[in-house]
């Protein structure tokens, strides 16, 4: 596929980037990539995952600290006593492999001891760089497993339910989870999200958001062109009320609006992270 096809199947408009050459394979597998929530019956094998879970910690890390775990969840109770928290998201339970990648401030702290340099490991750079790495990692194996033929689907929100997360994956104070993943070889084309332009998104410089009614407004009918939400999928109507026109700009106000992760917060304060020194 051509650098303009590319490009407005990701961001719904020509970017009209002058570059002459051919576009590589791994851009234009980046620029393509879909997420995916349904499966084939086909296993994805122990060795492949390993595989890719090297890959992904091969992904740059701040200072070297590898602050990055991640956990495969093979046990089918564990898989089930998460899943069952989100009824809306069969695929955590279904999805042919699941991970969670967590960032991990313990084994620095634990080194540190082990080298009689003991460092509280809590405040919030430290959190900072551990989240960071783990999603470095995420997003890495999320493109190693695209090169082999396999989809994949973060999952945040099990954020959500961190007592039971922390209890089924054994997570001591220090480690905490960025996301989880479903992995299998997907079943249909997936669904590509179409981006913001870069117009919001990469400014020269420094921080320039002057236009931003004018692009948000240009985005939300590219995208509502593409994929509307029907009317009986606006977000909680019975405190927002219907729109008239309900684009992508308003279904993330109202979710802005009513946040999550209340139970995260409490419990990484609660379990190694002062976010002080």
């Amino acid at each position: 596929m051509d650098l303009k096809s590319l490009l407005i199947d990701r961001f719904g408009l020509d970017l009209e980037l002058a570059y002459p050459e051919p576009v590589p394979p791994l851009i234009a597998q980046i620029l393509q990539r879909r997420t995916h929530r349904s499966y084939a019956a086909r296993p994805v094998t122990d060795e492949l995952i390993d595989l890719l879970a090297a890959v992904a910690l091969s992904a740059s890390a701040k200072s070297d600290f590898q602050q990055a775990t991640v956990i495969k969840l093979r046990d089918p109770g564990k898989r089930e006593a998460i899943a069952r928290h989100f009824p809306a998201m069969p695929w955590i339970g279904s999805s042919p492999a699941f991970l969670v990648f967590c960032g991990d401030a313990r084994r620095l702290e634990r080194i540190g001891t082990m080298r009689t340099h003991p460092q509280r490991n809590g405040d919030l750079e430290t959190f900072l760089n551990a989240s960071v790495d783990a999603a470095l990692a995420m997003q890495t194996f999320i493109l190693a497993a695209e090169a082999v033929g396999l989809g994949c689907c973060p999952i945040s929100v099990i954020r959500n339910q961190m007592e039971t997360v922390a209890r089924e994956l054994a997570l001591p104070d220090g480690v905490f989870p960025v996301a989880g993943l479903c992995v299998g070889y997907p079943a249909g084309a997936g669904h590509i999200s179409m981006r913001l332009p870069p117009a919001v998104t990469v400014h020269t410089d420094g921080y320039d958001d002057s236009n931003l009614e004018q692009e948000i407004d240009a985005y939300d009918r590219r995208r509502a062109g593409r994929h509307a939400t029907p009317r009986e999928q606006q977000r909680n109507p019975k405190k927002f009320g219907y729109a008239d026109f309900y684009g992508w700009s308003e279904d993330k106000a109202r979710q802005a609006a009513e946040p999550e992760g209340a139970s995260f917060a409490a419990y990484v304060r609660a379990h190694g992270f002062s976010f002080g020194r």
